[in-house]
C-alpha cells in the first residue's frame, strides 16, 4: 500500500513534508493540495486566520483523496475536528523568529522609522511594543517573496520577520541577520512543529506515521495551543506562548497582546515531572495551560482590544 501524504504546495511546506514523509513506514506518494490561505492575498486578520491552511487539506482526508496530511502546526485550529486524529507531532525545530534585514542589520540597529514587514498580528503587536517608532507593514506571500522585500534588488522594506524554522527548513538560514529572543519576541503556539494528521481508526495510517512521533515537542505544542483555546483565540491572535521541558519540569510562559502593542499581559508556571510518559506529559501541559490560562483572564486578557 502507498500512503497517500496530503501538503499544501508552497516551497516550504513541501520541504517540510518530504522530509518528514521519508521517516513513514513503507511507501509514500506527496498530494499537492491548494488551500484559501494560497490563493487569497489578503491579510491573515481580514480573511480569518483559522483553518485558512488547513481547511482543504482536511476534506480531502475526510474525502479519501489522501491518507495523512501534514501541517504547520501554528495553523491548526485548536478545536478537534470529527473524524480526524491527530497521529503525531514531529520533533520541533528551533521555534525562535528571525530578523532578516537590510545590509545585516539586526534589530536594534534598524534605523528610526524602518519599516518591517509581517503578516503575523502577534509579531506586528510585539515590534510596535518594542520599537513603537517602526512602521509595521502587513506582507503576505511565500518565503523567497517576503525575503525580496527587504534582500532583493527592488527591496521596499528594511527588514521582514519569519520563522526560524521554515529558513532552516529551506536552507535559507543566510538570509537571518539576527535571531530574535524569546524575551522579548515569544513565538506563536506551536511554532516549528508539523502536526500529521489521519483519518479516525485509520489504524494503518496512524502505524506508518508513528516512527515521527515525538512526546516532548507533542506536549509543549499542546500547552501552547491549550492556552490559545482557553483565551478562546484563534491561530492568527496577538498572542504568544512557549513551553519547554527542561531539568524534570515543564515549563510554560504564555503572552496576549494589544494589537497596537500598547499593552500586553504575561503568565509564567511550571509542572514537576515524575517521568515523561505520554499520559504525565499531556497532564502536565493541560495543568500549565490551565493555570496560566486562568491567571492572564483574570488579569484582564479577555478585555484587551485584539483585532
Amino acid at each position: 500500500m502507498t500512503l497517500r501524504v496530503g501538503t499544501r504546495g508552497s516551497a516550504l511546506a513541501l520541504a517540510q513534508t518530504k522530509a518528514l514523509a521519508a521517516r513513514f513506514s513503507g511507501e509514500v506518494e506527496i498530494v499537492e493540495i491548494t488551500t484559501r490561505g494560497d490563493v487569497d492575498r489578503g491579510s491573515l486578520a481580514e480573511i480569518g486566520g483559522t483553518g485558512v491552511f488547513t481547511s482543504a487539506l482536511r476534506d480531502a482526508l475526510l474525502d479519501d483523496r489522501v491518507d495523512v496530511i501534514v501541517h504547520s502546526m501554528k495553523d491548526l485550529p485548536t478545536a478537534p475536528h470529527p473524524g480526524i486524529a491527530l497521529a503525531a507531532v514531529a520533533r520541533r525545530e528551533d521555534a525562535r523568529d528571525a530578523l532578516c534585514a537590510r545590509d545585516g542589520l539586526g534589530f536594534d540597529d534598524l534605523p528610526e522609522g524602518a519599516k518591517v514587514g509581517t503578516g503575523s498580528p502577534r509579531r506586528a503587536a510585539q515590534l510596535r511594543r518594542v520599537r513603537p517608532d517602526l512602521e509595521v507593514v502587513d506582507i503576505r506571500g511565500n518565503v523567497e517573496t517576503r525575503l525580496a522585500r527587504a534582500q532583493g534588488p527592488d527591496a521596499d522594506l528594511d527588514a521582514v520577520v519569519l520563522a526560524l524554522a521554515g529558513l532552516t527548513r529551506l536552507g535559507r538560514q543566510d538570509a537571518v541577520t539576527e535571531v530574535l529572543g524569546l524575551g522579548r519576541f515569544p513565538t506563536a503556539p506551536a511554532q516549528g512543529a508539523l502536526a500529521v494528521e489521519v483519518r479516525d481508526g485509520d489504524d494503518a495510517a496512524r502505524r506508518a506515521v508513528a516512527p515521527t512521533d515525538h512526546l516532548v515537542s507533542r506536549a509543549c505544542a499542546d500547552a501552547e495551543r491549550l492556552v490559545l483555546a482557553g483565551l478562546e483565540a484563534g491561530c492568527s491572535a496577538p498572542i504568544a506562548a512557549s513551553a519547554q521541558v527542561d531539568d524534570g519540569m515543564l515549563f510554560l510562559t504564555a503572552t496576549v497582546y494589544a494589537a497596537d502593542g500598547s499593552q500586553h499581559l504575561t503568565s509564567s508556571h511550571a509542572y514537576t515531572l515524575d517521568g515523561q510518559s505520554a499520559r504525565e506529559l499531556g497532564d502536565a501541559a493541560m495543568d500549565v495551560a490551565g493555570r496560566a490560562v486562568r491567571e492572564l483572564v483574570d488579569a484582564g486578557a479577555m478585555d484587551l482590544d485584539r483585532a
